[in-house]
């Protein structure tokens, strides 16, 4: 176990490559959900589309719509976690049988790093796999908890507090969406993650690919572009492209 992070068995290469994939996530999803005053990410935008959902949720009746469109998202947020269950499952699998990537890894490359090596690559890919599945059962119970709230708010709009409560289920419901966007970002770079089998070169430009990805989604879409359209007298600032 102690030659498992010898500069032997990893080099700088590979450091540098980890450090970047770690860094781009961290740095990237505190971008995401705190932007630049002028230029708002998607995350922002919906979460505006979120507040005004639940102002027009107090008058609408009946609330079906309403309930099928939460009912979605917990569908939605359910089947991800399921999936990264079973993808965790897979991965603790591989790390058990670990000359299987070594196989793989004679056909790939010239060279074959001790089987250590793979596991603690994998180890990687599973941390990544773990933190999107904890995102995605908390964002399912926090849409739950939305839920909830969402039913405590009177029929009547003239109602004491029904606005204020209103508010209260916009806000668990952003925060559960961010939980849920989070796990996002962490499928996608274990997806990147899965690059440093190959090596660490192909570890760097699979960071760079994923970041240009969620990058454009955020903030160069078409759909933010549509989502700006409706907010443009809140957002003065934004020049959209």
């Amino acid at each position: 176990m102690p030659a498992l992070f010898s500069f032997g068995q990893f080099g700088p290469t590979d450091y540098v490559a980890l450090a970047l994939l770690v860094a781009s996530w961290l740095i990237f999803g505190h971008l995401v959900e705190h932007p630049p005053a002028g230029r708002p990410s998607v995350t922002v935008l919906m979460a505006a589309y979120r507040r005004d959902w639940m102002r027009e949720f107090v008058t609408r009746q009946p609330r079906i719509f309403d309930a099928a469109i939460i009912d979605s998202l917990r569908q939605g947020t359910s089947f991800l976690a399921s999936a990264t269950m079973i993808a965790i499952g897979g991965c603790v699998a591989l790390i058990d049988k670990s000359e299987r990537i070594l196989g793989l890894a004679r056909d790939l490359t010239e060279s074959v790093a001790p089987e250590a090596v793979w596991d603690v690559k994998l180890i990687v890919i599973l941390i990544f796999l773990t933190n999107a599945f904890l995102k995605f059962v908390w964002s399912h119970r926090l849409f739950g908890y939305c839920v909830i709230l969402m039913a405590s708010v009177p029929n009547d709009p003239e109602a004491a507090g029904a606005y204020e409560r209103a508010d209260q289920a916009a806000e668990v419901n952003i925060h559960a969406a961010r939980a849920f966007n989070r796990g996002l970002r962490a499928v996608y770079f274990s997806l990147g993650a899965l690059a440093w089998l190959i090596g660490a070169l192909p570890l760097i430009l699979a960071t760079a690919v994923t970041l240009g990805l969620l990058w454009r989604r955020e903030f160069a879409s078409k759909s933010r572009r549509v989502l700006i359209g409706g907010l443009r007298a809140t957002l003065p600032r934004e020049t959209a492209k």
